[in-house]
């Protein structure tokens, strides 16, 4: 006979844990989110952008582009493990905040002619298709609260 968990806690069928947030019961695991995978798929590519930029760069402006690019999967992933909506919202924000920082930041480089306007289109693209899925996960949240 299996244990049954405690109250306001549930059980996927693999076993693995997801809680009961506001309203409604949301699955806790960030890896299965999609914005979660293109973020992941987002930084990769920054740290990829960043191993061509000049190495006197490398300091100040690279280590920045990457704390953004890594910080959106992250905060995504942290705002997962808490417990109310509320907070989750908040991570989901920071992030979104961090998306519009890497944005800002790769402008940036175009303007020092660190790279094309061509690099910086591609990686835009994706970025601004990340920041819609956060913000549509965000109003998604905020129904919940």
């Amino acid at each position: 006979m299996k244990k049954r968990p405690k109250l306001g806690m549930r059980f996927q069928k693999d076993n693995s844990w997801c809680g009961v947030w506001g309203k409604t019961e949301l699955m806790r695991n960030f890896k299965e989110l999609e914005v979660w995978k293109e973020s992941r798929v987002l930084t990769k590519e920054i740290y990829l952008l960043t191993n061509f930029l000049p190495q006197d760069k490398k300091l100040g402006l690279i280590s920045q582009i990457r704390r953004y690019g890594i910080s959106i999967a992250s905060n995504i992933a942290e705002g997962a493990a808490k417990d109310s909506q509320k907070d989750f919202l908040r991570y989901l924000q920071i992030s979104l905040g961090s998306s519009f920082e890497l944005e800002s930041h790769l402008i940036l480089c175009v303007d020092l002619e660190l790279i094309s306007k061509t690099q910086m289109e591609n990686h835009l693209e994706n970025i601004e298709r990340i920041q819609k899925k956060i913000s549509s996960l965000i109003k998604y949240v905020k129904t919940q609260i």
